[in-house]
């Protein structure tokens, strides 16, 4: 239920009579209006006999509470939000305890914020947030809400300077969170609100947990920054455990992240951005520190991505310890290959994972790089594909079989051969005759792929123009009939010397390539035939093979209709396809005005004999 209470604001019902998300332009207090349900009334079939009549309960003045001057977000720029894991943190805290006072049992909860768009955008989020990440709701269920506010809620946008061209919304955020809560990468009852906002202030280190195996961090600035070689005093002078570290003269954001690594089991350190401190210190402390230097505000190539992800997948599933990345600020580089990482092995979409990496860590991902990811998230997923297909083919560790081998008399009886025969297509007739082919001998008709049933069948011809049916440009057929003659002699020639088909097929095959006689010949060198037959197909019962063949009858002679459904002497059944016409047309004063010319053809509708 969303409605608006006059110049007061809007209300959107969450949970009916109990929570309440609304905007007003001012601060409600017991005189603000409030949109009360109407009591529906129950219908008369349902009244119980006994029942008395019921006074109407009086309503209690809802409980208002709101976040705007306590929950703050720090912008770097235009950017605005969307609140972080910190400030959902707080705002449950806050809200349980309204909900827990037993003074407000009674009565609904009304979480406002300001009307300005930006303050309206935040309070939806954070409520939505709430119930997907500590209620398990679903998303749908978290948004269904919030979709009825009008003017709709506004998008958030990146910390950048330049122009936003890449926009989040609510939706966004929600799914971000919730399928990061199904992967079990977020969740608040492993949180530290105090670690949380202690860590993330620039002085005290500037890094934030983004999910339980990857950190993202600023860069630590220290002079000298060129590494220690290690067999070296200097370099065992360096603090190689927690209570060194914190009791050195190290600068505190550099000394608060050596320490939090080091305890909290850190196995490798990648840096993005250009020397600003000497890496000895993290080896020093058993951390592996890599380089992967790419120039600031651009997008990383995808070798580099590739083998980033090589790395921490390495780190994370057989090391078992955690990834610290950073650039300069901590944000952009770093978002893209954490990023890219999190869509490559949990299959996050690119709106999904930039939201969900903004509510653990604000800022993350600026500008093209938004757009970077969105381009690539296919080939991060079809990655992770791969490399679980290579990974299951090499867990099976196939017995490799050696095939047996023929004797000296059975090799000589059979023949060199180069591939074994496929039996099972030996007796199939190939997809399309071939005429004048020069490559002949280079394919067989058992090489040849089955056919499907059902489906029409073309044959490509390198030269069309000189086979026997080759059609003219206006659709007809023109017949050569030297061609035809020479074709069907050699036709009849290789048939003859097949043993493996029977006399039946041959005969069929020979039939097919006779044509029938045109009504009206053009002239004596050629003649137009009609090219329309009747596409009769042979289902066998005793044999998988299926066969579409063109049924021809004699030139001259006239060939009965084959009845549809009607059994063969060899067990086949014979479906013909006839054509109706659609333009017959009778008159009184001609019998063949109006009526469509028969074809000529087995079945032709027109007329049960060939026309000569």
């Amino acid at each position: 239920m969303a409605g608006n209470i006059g110049g007061y604001g809007q209300v959107v019902e969450y949970i009916q009579d109990r929570l309440y998300l609304a905007s007003y332009d001012n601060p409600p207090d017991a005189r603000t209006p409030f949109p009360y349900p109407s009591d529906q009334p129950k219908s008369p079939s349902k009244r119980s006999a006994r029942a008395q009549p019921t006074t109407p309960s009086k309503r209690r003045s809802p409980v208002y509470f709101t976040v705007d001057d306590t929950l703050l977000y720090n912008s770097f720029h235009a950017d605005f939000g969307p609140l972080h894991i910190g400030h959902l943190y707080r705002f449950a805290v806050y809200f349980h305890e309204i909900l827990g006072d037993s003074a407000n049992t009674d009565r609904p909860v009304v979480f406002y914020s300001k009307t300005d768009a930006r303050s309206r955008a935040n309070a939806a989020c954070l409520v939505a947030c709430y119930m997907v990440l500590i209620q398990s709701w679903p998303p749908h269920l978290a948004l269904a809400p919030i979709a009825q506010a009008e003017p709709p809620y506004m998008p958030f946008r990146d910390a950048g300077y330049s122009q936003a061209d890449f926009i989040l919304n609510i939706q966004d955020v929600v799914y971000g969170v919730w399928k990061a809560k199904e992967q079990s990468l977020c969740g608040l009852r492993e949180f530290s609100l105090e670690d949380y906002e202690k860590f993330e202030r620039v002085d005290m280190g500037d890094f934030n947990w983004v999910t339980p195996d990857f950190i993202a961090f600023a860069s630590p600035q220290h002079e000298p920054i060129a590494p220690i070689p290690s067999n070296t005093p200097e370099y065992a002078a360096l603090p190689s455990t927690v209570s060194e570290v914190l009791s050195s003269r190290l600068p505190l954001p550099f000394k608060n992240v050596l320490a939090h690594f080091s305890s909290r089991d850190v196995g490798l350190v990648v840096r993005l951005n250009s020397e600003l401190y000497s890496p000895s210190y993290f080896t020093a402390l058993g951390i592996k520190h890599v380089d992967m230097i790419f120039e600031d505000g651009t997008c990383p190539p995808l070798p580099l991505v590739r083998r980033f992800i090589k790395m921490a997948h390495d780190m994370i599933t057989v090391k078992r310890k955690g990834i610290a990345v950073h650039c300069k600020a901590g944000l952009g580089r770093t978002g893209c290959l954490i990023g890219a990482y999190l869509i490559y092995r949990y299959g996050f979409t690119a709106n999904e994972i930039i939201a969900f990496m903004r509510f653990m860590r604000p800022g993350m991902v600026v500008g093209p790089q938004q757009h970077w990811l969105h381009l690539n998230q296919g080939s991060f997923r079809e990655w992770w594909f791969e490399d679980t297909m290579k990974e299951k083919f090499a867990q099976m560790q196939p017995t490799p079989v050696t095939p047996a081998r023929q004797s000296t008399k059975q090799r000589a009886k059979d023949g060199p051969i180069a591939t074994p025969p496929n039996n099972s297509h030996s007796k199939r007739a190939a997809l399309g005759e071939i005429d004048h082919n020069e490559g002949a001998g280079t394919q067989s008709d058992e090489n040849l792929p089955a056919p499907t049933p059902g489906q029409p069948r073309k044959s490509h011809r390198k030269d069309s123009r000189h086979h026997p049916y080759a059609r003219t440009a206006s659709g007809g057929l023109v017949v050569d009939k030297d061609a035809n003659k020479n074709s069907e002699q050699h036709r009849s020639s290789r048939l003859s010397n097949d043993s493996s088909e029977s006399e039946e097929e041959i005969q069929l095959r020979m039939l097919a390539k006779r044509s029938s006689k045109s009504p009206v010949a053009s002239s004596p060198g050629q003649r137009s035939v009609s090219y329309s037959a009747t596409l009769t197909a042979s289902y066998t019962l005793n044999d998988d093979i299926h066969e579409d063949r063109e049924n021809w009858g004699e030139s001259g002679n006239a060939a009965p209709k084959t009845p549809v459904g009607s059994k063969t002497t060899n067990g086949a059944i014979s479906m013909t396809k006839v054509r109706s016409s659609p333009r017959r047309v009778t008159d009184s004063r001609s019998d063949s005005r109006g009526v469509r010319k028969p074809s000529g053809r087995i079945g032709s509708a027109g007329s049960p004999t060939r026309v000569k």
